[in-house]
Formats: C-alpha cells, structure tokens, sequence
C-alpha cells in the first residue's frame, strides 16, 4: 500500500462514526440541559478570554461557537468542551505584541495543520508519559498567569506595554496608584466573590452569569464610569483568508509549533479528567488531537483564536448529566444564538466584571490538597512542580512544559539508576555436594559472591566501584540474575570493575547473564575474556564449582576425588 493510501485510509478512521451520532439520540434531553448550562458558564469565560488575548470579545465569542462546535463533533471525546482558554491566551499575547492580529489568525491555521498531522501519525498516546508533577505545576503557573493578566482591567487602567505578564501587571499597580479607580475594583472584587463563595455554597448554580449580570445592571443604574465591552457584531464574521501572509509563515512556525503543543497537552488533559468524572466513557487520543486540529483550522477563518479543550467547561459539562457530544454542541448553538440576537447586551457588560471572572477561574483552577499531597509524596515531584510552575510564569507555557519534562525525565532516571544494589551473598545456598564445616569456611575465606539487583545504568559506578576495593579473597563471583537492565555507561563501569579486579591478581567470574544483556556486553567487550577463559556461567552452582577447582589448582583446598576428575567447564 502506498504512503498516500495509508495516510488516506489513517483519515478516514478518525472521521466520526455511525455509533458516536447514535449515541446523540440516548438521552437528548439531559443532553440539551447540560449543553444551556455549559454555554451559561462559556459567556462570560469566552468574552473574557477574546479580550485577553487581544483580538477582541467578538473573536472569544466566535472561537467558543465554530471550534466548540466542529471539536465536539470531530473530537475523540463525547464529553468535551472546547473553546479559548486562559492557557492558550497565554501563548497569544506575545504573538499578538509582535505580529498582530494576522499573526495570530495564521498561527492558529498552522497550528491546526500541525495538530491534523500528530493525529494521522498517532501522537495521541504519548500524552499519556507526562507526569503529573508537571501537569500540576503547569496548572498553577497558568492559574498565576491568568490572574496577573485580569489586574489591569481590575483595576480599571488601560492595559501597559510589556511582553512579560509580572511587569504588566507592576505598571498596572503603578498606574492605578496614579489614579486610582474604585468602581472597577469593586465591580471585579463584587463580581470574584459570589463566584467563589456560591461555588462552595451551590456547585451546580451558574453564578458567573448571575454575578456578571448583577455587576452590569449595577453599573447602569449607578452610572459608574467603568470601561465595557463595547460593541459587538451582531453576527458571525463571514470566512475569509484574507489574513494569510505566505511571506510571514516562516517567522510564525515556532509560534505555531507552541500553539499547536499546548492545544494538544490541554486537550488531552481535559479529555482524561473527562473520562475520570463519567461513567463508561474513554476518548480516543487522537481522534481528539484530528477535532482539534480541524477546529482550529477553520475557527481563524471567521476572525476567531486558537481554541483547546477547556477543562472547566468540561467539568461543568460532565456535572451536568451530560452523556454524548450533543452537549457540546448544544453548548455551541446557544452561544451562537447569543452571538445573533444579544450582541447589544452583551457589549454593555463591564470589563472588571469579566475581569472578576476570569480571577475567580484563576483561583478556583488551583487545587492545594492535590499540590500539597504532590509536595509531600517525594522530593522529585516537588521539584519538578515548583520549577514548571515558576518557568510557566517566567518563561512560556511549552518552554516550561519541556523543562519540566527534561528535569523529571533526568530525576526518574536518577531514581531508577541509584536503585541498583550490590549485595554480598552467602555461598552455602549455592554450594555444591557435602561439605564440612571447615571447607565451607575455607572457601568463606577465599571466594566472595556478589548479587547486582536492578537496573546497571549510568550510575552503576556508585556501588560497582567498591568492588574494585574488595581485598584478602582469590575469587569474585559476579551474579547477574537480577539485573533488570543494562545500558552502556553501566557496562564500561562493570568492564572496568572486572579488569582492575584480574590487575590484582583476583579470579573474575560471572553467572546468570540475561539474554537480552549479552548484545550490550558483547557490543563493548565486557565479557569477551571471561568467555574465552570459561568464566561465564550459566547459573551460580556453576560458579562456585568453578571457583572451588580453581582454589584446588593453587593448592588452597583439597578437592574431593570424583570433582579433581572431572574438569570439564560448564557450559557458558
């Protein structure tokens, strides 16, 4: 079969079922409610994510209804909500300083390409390798980032120049200090509390849309000089490509790249929290990396940003009796409702209420049993959380993703690589025929066996290096049974173990290789003498018996008759 004829036949199975629009028809009902009530909590959330990133409250709108609705219908999980998230606005703010509007159109098409492509190349299942030490600490510098983010229209002061969220947000402290404006903060305190306190009070009651709503209709009776939305269109932008710059594409591909890996990690992150929370319900990977991809290869074409799999949608979603993907796409149809028939309401609503929004998702994204428990359960995964979360706040969120991973990748690695032990064990279990006491304590004297257990990697040198010291004895048995793994860096160490020993005159013998280690031994040299010299053996009993002759040949000990006659080696 050609490459084209799999890539084709790779597409199609990603494309939905007969089985997944089936699935729409089980429980419509619970399905359109849960769908009302997602899109409810979407509003504010969206509106608020389309004005941070800097595109605009029309392009949050119009991301939540064509990604949220092409995602869900395209997507590997019947319970996910996609649209702008506070992740992805994090990632679109320095692209937008330096490429404008344009540039973040074009970073969402290629990116979309990107993520159609990890899709047909089955990329999806890696995911399942990033630990949660780094998924954790990247929540927490997001949640850091967003809330630092929403202080400027907090505190009702235009939003300064800047790349770095920290320094922004010091000039808009700065700034409200030189004028100060009461009415935007109390508007988004007002507006963060009944979030908060009503989301410990009555999880399931939509309180974002009530506080919004309550914070607008204060602001018009009061007439607070508070800043708004503005207007809005009434309507989605028609599809263009207008934006695209073919000149501009090679500067844009690191920026696309970044998108394209943070819609695929928050996506499938989402999707695995979607599956703990429902019943019988597990997503394919990616399928759900193909419905992202689409989604954000089209949602540019109508002015919208680059979208993910919004996790706390999903949860809504997911609580709110939601069982197939109709849910979503409800989700979708409402706000694009809201889009053609509400637009002048919409454009009345404070920013700082929308501000106070995006706070409260801030502090409620930040769970602190989970980074506590994390902190305590070993030292590693403290680490690792601290440093994803400081670099996503001072870096990116890939650039720090990717420390993350390289730190608890080498951490692992560490970990695994000191957890090889050497042990000295007693020759009697092992020792052949009858003997007595006074043999077996002459053969104490001189032959000493050692068990390597676990991995032989880059460490080994910090207890294979005491074997050289090992001193008074004629031979050493090496015991390699329990070796669980090998790699070279272990194995040059073990070789030069072995030659030092032999330099001081020390009988080196080796049991119980492994199969799947002689290609790695054999590779470096590391046992080619010992071969040749009959010191390989296939199991210890054979060692010591080896061992024994070789004492009888200097003289040390007194071999019984039947063993001085046979001296045939065992076999290697």
């Amino acid at each position: 079969m050609s490459t084209a004829s799999r890539v084709r036949q790779r597409t199609l199975s990603l494309l939905p079922a007969r089985a997944d629009l089936a699935a729409m028809a089980h429980q419509p009902r619970r399905d359109l409610v849960a769908g009302l009530t997602v899109a409810i909590v979407a509003l504010p959330l969206a509106l608020g994510f389309g004005i941070s990133s800097g595109l605009g409250a029309a392009a949050g709108l119009t991301t939540a209804v064509v990604a949220g609705a092409l995602a869900a219908f395209f997507g590997g999980s019947s319970l996910q909500v996609s649209g702008p998230t506070g992740a992805m606005t994090v990632v679109l703010v320095p692209i937008m300083h330096e490429h404008g509007a344009s540039g973040v159109l074009t970073v969402g098409v290629l990116a979309g390409l990107i993520l159609v492509g990890l899709a047909i190349a089955r990329a999806g299942r890696y995911m399942a390798f990033v630990p949660a030490s780094v998924v954790e600490g990247f929540t927490v510098g997001i949640a850091c980032v967003i809330g630092l983010q929403q202080l400027p229209a907090a505190l009702g002061v235009p939003t300064p120049d800047g790349d770095q969220v920290a320094v922004v947000a010091a000039r808009a402290v700065a700034g409200f200090a030189a004028h100060p404006n009461w009415a935007a903060v109390a508007v988004a305190v007002l507006v963060a509390v009944i979030i908060l306190v009503g989301a410990r009070i009555r999880p399931v009651v939509p309180f974002s849309i009530l506080a919004v709503t309550a914070a607008t209709a204060v602001v018009e009776i009061a007439g607070l000089d508070v800043a708004r939305i503005g207007e809005l269109p009434s309507g989605l932008a028609a599809p263009s490509l207008a934006f695209l710059d073919l000149a501009t594409l090679g500067s844009l591909a690191g920026a696309a790249l970044a998108v394209a890996a943070l819609a695929a990690l928050e996506s499938l992150l989402s999707a695995a929290v979607a599956d703990g929370m429902g019943v019988n319900h597990r997503h394919d990977p990616d399928r759900e990396l193909f419905g992202q991809g689409l989604a954000n290869l089209v949602t540019p074409l109508f002015g919208g940003v680059p979208a993910t799999g919004a996790i706390a949608r999903t949860a809504v979603n997911v609580r709110s009796g939601a069982g197939s993907r109709l849910a979503a796409l409800v989700h979708a149809a409402v706000l694009a409702a809201i889009v053609y028939t509400a637009a002048p309401l919409v454009g009345r609503i404070p920013l700082a209420a929308l501000a106070g929004v995006l706070l409260a998702t801030s502090v409620r994204m930040v769970e602190v049993g989970s980074i506590r428990a994390m902190a305590r359960a070993t030292r590693s995964d403290a680490i690792v959380l601290t440093l994803t979360a400081v670099a996503t706040l001072a870096l990116d969120l890939v650039k720090a993703v990717l420390i993350g991973l390289v730190v608890a990748g080498a951490l692992a690695l560490r970990a695994v690589a000191r957890a090889a032990r050497l042990r000295q064990m007693p020759l009697h279990p092992d020792l052949p025929g009858d003997h007595t006491a006074e043999e077996r304590a002459l053969l104490d004297q001189h032959i000493v066996a050692y068990r390597i257990d676990g991995p032989l990697l880059f460490a080994a040198h910090r207890f294979l290096l005491e074997l050289s010291e090992v001193a008074h004895v004629s031979v050493v048995i090496l015991r390699m049974s329990a070796v669980s793994a090998i790699d070279a860096s272990g194995a040059l160490v073990l070789k030069d173990v072995i030659e030092k020993l032999q330099h001081r005159g020390i009988t080196v013998l080796v049991s119980g290789i492994l199969p799947d280690h002689h290609r790695t031994l054999d590779a470096l040299d590391v046992i080619d003498d010992l071969r040749k010299s009959g010191h390989v053996f296939a199991s210890t009993p054979e060692a010591i018996g080896a061992a024994r002759l070789h004492l009888h040949d200097a003289g040390v000990i007194q071999t019984p008759e039947s063993l001085a006659t046979d001296r045939t080696p065992p076999a290697a």
